[in-house]
């Protein structure tokens, strides 16, 4: 065993932040890197040091193994945390760390490896005796082998990305026509995000639960089942909303999971924090989905209800305690929730919104818990993932902490991006999530987005509203009740907006005008990157195809033709930059 003096942490945002609090209640010294779009971000000032590492873009900084170990010899750290996202699970980072003689603060390279490739991990736990989904264990090299498995098990089915993880790479299948643009795309994710396009295909359940299994296990034999985590709440495979325990499990299928997960982590000789992904089916079935080999998002309910430190335990983990707990010792105390506040805009199909924060204002109180790495003035930048902050919050019961969350996001005041905080209000108050429902279909209809718009108008002009006087100046009106002999009266207060506030301002001016035209042309939503172009100067087009498919935020976001017609002076290529608002194409005989 050795105790660390100094830890870096490869990672960014609100992680970091929450990675350090822990080193420090530790005493052990802290290490962040940042790149030329972080600087001055927060979680480059709360560190002990900071070191510069690249330019913006993640595949010039945060994803710069080689720099990040160089970054960690010069700071002369015991040890790297990856946190969550960029290296986390990427083996051979691992590997490189501990040749330069660095701990590396997770599970051994050789189970980051195999939970890795889908394909050997279901191979390895079918072995196991763990279940998994019906589908392919061999990657499938073409669609035809595609369409001869739907043959075989049935549709509909699901294309992943072999070595894929967070979402990303997945393709429902519905029919063999399907089969070809979805492996396709799968593969080009898979490439994008993985550098790997191995493909495997699954049968598709319908309608499941997402449930997953938390993990620890130390290097002494000891794992440690810490409760479920239900994860259903999802757009685009990206999880929103989570909470434990799970209102779907009872402690028969508790300890049916528990059991399951343990014996996946010892099929992967597993050490560390880790998460077993599962699908609960309507029938009560539980499948192996995949294993994450790191610390996740959603951590924070499960440190909640269990009392633990989950960063802490990695820790101790890496410097080769014993974990100080046993499985009886693990006790699940009320029910948590954590909503995700990212900068996306609903009303656009919940598209990555960056921009600046203008004004930031966390809710506090009674198990009310913010883990966040911005502040008023910070810019969201279209880089990174779009995440803001994420609300947690925890009570006796499920009800109360579902009312306690919607206390918590009505007091939450972010200007500037458009944020999931109206979203999370209006989903909390929906019948299907108060009566623990999967929510299928809901999440991203247009009845939901209607009311998380209300529920942003109302949080927005609740206290504030912005004016502006005949010398342009930008004022900020607050409303405040203020009592006067026993009378209450509304008092508004205007107050100069600070001197950034303009710059998110004007960006929403450009967003308007660069959407609302009816002209024909076609023009980005967003800034990003250009993935593929389905169609070329004089082809025709029907109404709702596809233009263009457009990356921002580590998310696909597809351009479509909103009125039927011929594609004239198409003005974007596969790999070009865009800006939000920058022609795409025109539409000749647009209606």
């Amino acid at each position: 065993m050795h105790t660390f003096s100094k830890v870096l942490v490869a990672n960014r945002g609100e992680i970091a932040v929450r990675i350090f609090r822990t080193l420090r209640e530790l005493g052990i010294e802290s290490v962040a890197i940042y790149s030329d779009a972080d600087r001055g971000a927060l979680h480059a000032r709360v560190a002990d040091e900071a070191f510069w590492i690249g330019r913006g873009p993640a595949g010039e900084s945060y994803l710069c193994g080689n720099v990040i170990i160089e970054t960690a010899l010069r700071a002369d750290v015991s040890a790297i945390h990856p946190g969550n996202g960029f290296l986390d699970e990427i083996a051979s980072f691992a590997r490189a760390e501990e040749e330069a003689g660095i701990t590396w603060i997770g599970p051994p390279a050789a189970a980051i490896e195999l939970m890795g490739s889908k394909t050997a991990a279901r191979t390895a736990m079918k072995n196991a005796g763990v279940p998994i989904i019906p589908g392919a264990t061999e990657p499938i090299r073409t669609a035809t082998a595609v369409i001869e498995l739907g043959e075989e098990i049935g549709y509909p089915l699901i294309i992943k990305a072999a070595a894929g993880g967070g979402g990303k790479g997945m393709e429902i299948v519905t029919s063999p026509a399907g089969a070809l643009p979805a492996f396709e795309a799968a593969q080009r994710q898979g490439l994008k995000y993985f550098a790997d396009d191995t493909v495997y295909v699954e049968r598709y359940l319908e309608g499941p639960r997402h449930v997953e299994a938390q993990i620890l296990a130390d290097c002494h034999g000891t794992v440690l089942f810490l409760g479920e985590r239900d994860c259903t709440i999802q757009r685009r495979h990206q999880k929103l909303i989570e909470e434990t325990p799970s209102p779907a499990v009872d402690d028969a299928l508790r300890a049916r999971i528990g059991e399951i997960a343990v014996n996946a982590a010892r099929a992967a000789g597993y050490r560390s924090a880790g998460t077993i992904e599962g699908l609960l089916t309507r029938d009560g079935d539980y499948f192996f989905m995949e294993m994450n080999t790191r610390i996740q998002v959603e951590h924070t309910v499960t440190e909640i209800v269990t009392g633990l430190d989950l960063i802490r335990e990695q820790i101790l983990i890496a410097q080769g305690e014993p974990l100080s707990i046993a499985q009886e010792d693990v006790v699940l105390r009320g029910h948590a929730i954590e909503c995700r506040i990212n900068a996306e805009d609903v009303s656009k199909g919940f598209l990555p919104a960056p921009g600046t924060i203008t004004e930031y204002e966390e809710p506090s109180g009674p198990g009310v818990r913010v883990d966040s790495g911005v502040r008023a003035g910070d810019e969201i930048s279209g880089l990174y993932d779009p995440m803001i902050a994420k609300l947690i919050v925890h009570d006796t019961s499920r009800e109360t902490a579902r009312k306690r969350m919607l206390r918590a996001l009505a007091e939450f005041k972010i200007s500037g991006p458009p944020t999931l905080l109206g979203f999370h209000a209006a989903l909390l108050t929906e019948p299907c999530f108060i009566d623990g429902g999967t929510c299928q279909g809901r999440v991203e209809s247009q009845g939901l987005a209607q009311r998380a718009d209300e529920m942003t108008e109302l949080f927005t002009h609740r206290t504030t509203s912005l004016q502006r006087r005949s010398d342009g100046t930008a004022t900020r009106e607050q409303i405040f009740a203020v009592e006067v002999d026993g009378r209450s009266f509304d008092v508004r207060i205007h107050t100069t907006e600070p001197p950034w506030a303009s710059l998110g301002r004007r960006r929403r001016e450009r967003m308007v005008g660069a959407t609302g035209s009816g002209s024909g042309a076609v023009v980005s939503p967003m800034q990003g990157t250009i993935l593929s172009v389905a169609v070329a100067d004089g082809d025709h087009i029907e109404t709702g195809g596809v233009i263009c498919v457009i990356e921002a935020m580590k998310m696909e976001n597809e351009i479509t033709a909103q009125h039927a017609g011929t594609v004239r002076s198409l003005a974007v290529t596969a790999g070009q930059s865009v800006a939000n608002g920058q022609l795409v194409c025109l539409l000749a005989g647009a209606e």
